[in-house]
């Protein structure tokens, strides 16, 4: 979702809350805007575009003053346009606002303030905070009673931090995430660390239900009846602040080719979690696995190989439908969460209905000091560092090890060599140049359809959405017995299909749907072990372990999706409409 900061301190505050603002740039990137106080007059700079674009053309870090405040837009309410980008300023022009979530009853408000003489000039529902705040601040005259006041009117999942002329900072939490960084001269207000890891490594998780009153360096903490609230500092770690490309063109690329390190690493910090949800799960009356696109997708390999390797059998749901059908959980079940970020509002939302069940959570994320892990009874760190490229690759290469580690303590027969099986992952990325040959073939192409089987069809659902992800052609996952029900319909001589193929218990029954495809005039990619005279492409994975397979098919599809994309001359790193972090639904 949006990116917001604030900062007060001793510095000019415009560059560094530009700064930050492109450390969080994989949040949401449509506009970009700074607003900062300066002798009691707030000046705003905004416009459509990425960070450094926009600054560019608009010197948004030349704004003069300590204190401002910042802005990454992921449009939800509004177009993409100068007038809807972040940040919003009252009418009078003496408070602006940043925020990030929804205001659910927003026209309702709008309406009111309107027939109050209130001027709206974007669409968005942030505006109606700035316009809100104005008029509850002219009738208390202080920031704490405008704030409490300010909450209770407005309904929605919300942080949103105000500015006022006078140079004092406010910043509320309901379930979106917002971070206090406090520095020895400084203080930060962001929805991420990495907004401020780079000047401190000090944060205060926000509650939701509360709210933040920063004057003079000093600030108070109090939940929304007004009662001042206990903190507690956080050492955060410094890994998170390194977010550099290094060599490689784009973060995707250099994530994908961290992953014989993430094969090693995965894990590694919760070993003892791992004991203690391999616990969970033998005891567990019901086991039910839960995430969001590539997090659901690890969900779904989870369910093949808790029930082919240790007999146990697992439920998947997708964690945005649960909300309609809550009575599929059972009381004292086992509920494993996984997120990348751990902010996921439809992960945390299903969390929440399995804690209402009684459930243990076992939560499987990277960043450890997000929401999900506050959430779990016992928390399976991924370990893969910083994951900036909007398509999750790395991540989901941890959430695998992760679930093969489990795996491994659950049964006696299966034994990975990881140091093994990251060497050969290695030697799949070493040479990429068959994979970019094969890219230059799908520039123009408009459909591309994957088929897998067995453990490998949830592959070919993950490898469809990095292809739509990246490079915005139409793909889809096929299970290759489905073909005859319907997708060989689609196939033709315009048509690529990639054949999740290899050589287990399921090829040779999906060599004989490739076949079938073949004779119906559409190009073959295939990806396996053995080479076949039916693919006319082939991407070469290593022989190892049926278990391991995902991972080694992934991984090739996550480059051909890379590749292609640079041949559509698309962003890699931050495709369109997309953002990192859903944190609203």
């Amino acid at each position: 979702m949006c990116s917001i900061i604030g900062y007060s301190g001793n510095e000019i505050a415009a560059p560094i809350i530009v700064k930050g603002l492109k450390r969080m740039e994989y949040r949401g990137y449509d506009s970009v805007g700074v607003a900062t106080e300066s002798k009691n007059q707030i000046e705003l700079k905004k416009g459509i575009g990425k960070v450094n674009e926009v600054n560019s053309k608009m010197q948004l870090d030349s704004l003069p003053g300590k204190t401002g405040i910042g802005h990454t837009r992921w449009a939800t309410h509004g177009t993409v346009t100068d007038l809807n980008a972040h940040p919003h300023s009252s009418n009078s022009g003496k408070i602006a606002i940043v925020h990030n979530g929804i205001i659910e009853n927003f026209e309702e408000l709008k309406k009111q303030l309107e027939s109050d003489g209130y001027n709206f000039k974007s669409e968005t529902d942030s505006e109606i905070i700035a316009n809100l705040l104005q008029k509850n601040y002219e009738s208390t005259k202080n920031v704490k009673d405008t704030i409490i006041k300010t909450v209770s009117e407005i309904k929605g999942h919300y942080a949103f931090v105000a500015m006022f002329e006078n140079g004092q900072l406010a910043a509320a939490r309901f379930h979106e995430p917002l971070i206090i960084g406090v520095g020895q001269e400084n203080i930060f207000l962001s929805s991420d660390v990495l907004g401020f890891i780079e000047y401190t490594d000090n944060a205060i998780y926000m509650k939701s239900g509360n709210f933040i009153i920063l004057e003079n360096k000093e600030f108070q903490i109090l939940d929304f009846n007004g009662k001042e609230v206990k903190h507690e500092i956080t050492k955060v770690s410094k890994e998170f602040g390194d977010t550099y490309k290094g060599d490689y063109a784009h973060f995707t690329l250099k994530e994908i080719y961290e992953q014989p390190d993430v094969i090693l690493k995965a894990g590694e910090t919760t070993v003892e979690g791992i004991e203690k949800a391999v616990q969970y799960i033998k005891n567990a009356k019901n086991i039910y696995i839960t995430g969001s696109g590539t997090s659901y997708n690890s969900a779904l390999i989870a369910k093949q190989i808790l029930s082919k390797y240790v007999k146990i059998k697992s439920e998947p749901i997708i964690a945005s439908e649960l909300q309609f059908a809550p009575e599929t959980i059972e009381e004292n079940s086992t509920f494993i969460a996984i997120s990348q970020s751990g902010e996921s509002a439809d992960v945390l939302e299903a969390v929440r209905i399995a804690k209402k069940m009684n459930c243990k959570i076992i939560s499987i994320v990277n960043l450890l000091t997000s929401s999900l892990t506050r959430k779990g009874d016992v928390v399976l760190g991924m370990n893969c560092g910083p994951e900036i490229g909007v398509a999750a690759t790395k991540s989901f290469t941890a959430q695998l090890i992760i679930l093969y580690k489990i795996v491994q303590k659950l049964s006696e027969n299966i034994t990975i060599n990881f140091e093994e099986f990251s060497e050969s992952i290695s030697k799949i990325i070493e040479n990429p140049n068959k994979i970019q040959k094969i890219a230059k073939e799908l520039k123009n192409v408009s459909d591309i359809y994957i088929l897998g089987r067995g453990i490998n069809y949830p592959i070919a659902i993950e490898s469809a959405l990095k292809l739509k992800e990246l490079t915005y052609i139409h793909a889809e996952g096929i299970a290759g017995g489905e073909l005859k029900h319907g997708p060989l319909a689609l196939m033709d001589t315009d048509v690529f299909v990639i054949i999740i193929n290899p050589n287990d218990s399921t090829y040779t029954d999906t060599l004989t749907s490739a076949r079938e495809i073949k004779a119906r005039g559409a190009k073959i990619i295939g990806v396996s072990d053995i080479e076949s005279d039916v693919y006319d492409y082939w991407m070469e994975i290593p022989k190892i372990s049926e278990i391991l397979y995902p991972i080694s098919e992934i991984i090739p599809i996550q480059l051909l999706a890379y590749y292609s994309a640079l041949e559509k001359d698309t962003d890699p790193d931050y495709p369109r409409n997309l953002a990192k972090s859903v944190t609203v639904k």
